[in-house]
């Protein structure tokens, strides 16, 4: 049986796309391997820092070093940007764009097994294209099931093809899989090449969402991640605009969905509604976890980077936020330091802000000039060995805020979901779980994945995370 293997690079959407690929892929028949045995291995990559250009470029190459023998297919925002790079690279059979990502199960399927016909008139041009020029530019036409044999490029900019045909979501690999209900995004910060890889925002139809969350319970899904590019904009480019916490309380009170957990969620995003809905389901349906991208906490950098909001705006949200879910809400951001023209005292204002506030994690990036945005060129870039004493700083911040927050937590009782296990988890007689605000904690005993249980907070583990007992069903 031919055997795949997905890599996945960036954000929860992009792991979304990776997992809908694999599904189809699955249902096709063909088995997933390790990218050293695997016939195909998919590179989902993520561009939205030159570092993860970079991992993904040497995933390629190592791929390639390995196993010669497999036909890499590239695909993600990296694909979009700058496909002919990548095409360049050993071993790549094809390269396709988010425009195209749609198509992706399909081109890789006729990959694994040249019998199984593609549909998609692109695609069959493709193989009569790839076919052609293998046969040294002779004009013979070969069925249109025929393989690649070059590396091709499928790329464009109308983005007909970037919205994945969602496979029914269920706990399997991933015990608390991400629904992508929203894909592309319509700002325009000044850093940000993401509307350029994929496009304005585009949203999935409210009755689809709804079928697959039902199909996700009746497979015995416990929690469901909805994701997206930018989730809060979810139902703004219908003919007749839906907004996203409509969508979420409709979710919460017309489906039986044990727990819903929502990702990334910008600030302005959380309106009264969404808020609302915090305060009354929180803890028990709706987890106690808000990721709000902070980026700065100057007001001048926040409008160099085109932001929505003002520091004073952000404050307000996590103070609305804390009082709906209460003091175990764990909150998290993503940081950016090092923007062109930061000034100590712009970062200063930043580590303030994030000092005020009741963090539980931060997610820290160093700017990245990424082309064709504004910032690309600018002339007043922060020199590297300020940025890293700024991301030190950051960083050790960012701990002792992780720190604090687990350690209120130590002695209380928290609903968790088990997780797939690793090997050296299991063989110290312990299960990985996640409780209901986002805590990592091993349990002690084994337990199989996707059980929701209680659990009283024992103490640490020595890397950090928590340590806990489940606690019996009838306690």
């Amino acid at each position: 049986m031919a055997g795949f293997h997905i890599e996945n690079f960036g954000c929860r959407a992009a792991r979304a796309d990776g997992e809908s690929i694999a599904a189809q892929l699955r249902a096709s028949g063909h088995c997933v391997q390790q990218p050293n045995q695997a016939d195909v291995v998919v590179v989902n990559t993520c561009s939205v820092t030159a570092e993860a250009d970079r991992s993904a470029r040497a995933f390629i190459r190592r791929t390639y070093r390995r196993n010669p023998q497999a036909r890499i297919v590239v695909t993600g925002c990296y694909a979009q940007r700058a496909p002919e790079e990548l095409a360049a690279l050993p071993g790549v059979a094809a390269v396709v764009g988010n425009s195209h990502k749609a198509l992706a199960p399909e081109l890789v399927g006729n990959l694994l097994d040249p019998s199984q016909p593609i549909q998609s008139p692109e695609l069959v041009q493709i193989a009569l294209a790839s076919q052609n020029a293998s046969h040294d530019g002779r004009n013979a036409a070969p069925a249109a099931s025929a393989p690649l044999q070059v590396a091709q490029v499928v790329v464009d900019e109308r983005f007909a093809h970037s919205f994945l045909e969602e496979e029914q979501v269920a706990p399997g690999a991933q015990t608390r899989p991400n629904l992508k209900i929203q894909e592309g995004c319509s700002n325009r910060c000044s850093f940000c090449v993401i509307p350029a890889t994929r496009g304005p925002s585009r949203s999935l139809p409210h009755a689809v969402i709804v079928r697959q969350v039902e199909g996700f319970v009746a497979a015995g899904g416990n929690e469901l991640v909805l994701s997206g590019i930018n989730l809060g904009h979810w139902g703004r480019d219908f003919s007749r605009p839906q907004s996203f916490s409509g969508l979420v309380r409709h979710l919460l009170t017309a489906t039986s969905l044990p727990r819903l957990r929502l990702s990334s969620v910008e600030p302005m995003d959380w309106d009264a509604e969404l808020v609302a809905l915090l305060r009354e389901f929180g803890g028990t349906r709706m987890a106690r976890h808000a990721h709000l991208p902070l980026q700065s906490g100057s007001d001048a950098v926040l409008r160099r980077m085109f932001r929505r909001y003002r520091p004073w705006h952000y404050v307000a949200k996590v103070e609305a936020l804390v009082a709906a879910a209460g003091p175990a809400l764990t909150l998290g951001a993503d940081v950016m330091v090092g923007f062109p023209g930061e000034t100590d005292a712009e970062f200063e204002e930043t580590v303030e802000l994030i000092r005020a506030l009741p963090f539980g994690y931060l997610h820290l990036f160093p700017f990245s000039p990424r082309p064709g945005t504004p910032t690309l060129r600018a002339a007043d870039q922060v020199a590297p060995r300020l940025v890293e004493e700024r991301m030190a700083r950051l960083r050790a911040l960012g701990a002792e805020k992780m720190a604090a927050h687990r350690r209120r937590f130590v002695g209380q009782i928290l609903p968790a979901l088990t997780l797939h296990t690793s090997a050296g988890v299991a063989a110290r007689g312990r299960t990985t779980a996640l409780t209901e605000n986002f805590l990592p904690v091993e349990l002690t005993g084994s337990y199989a994945a996707n059980l929701l249980r209680d659990v009283r907070i024992t103490g640490f583990t020595s890397g950090g995370d928590l340590e806990a007992v489940a606690l019996p069903d009838a306690e």
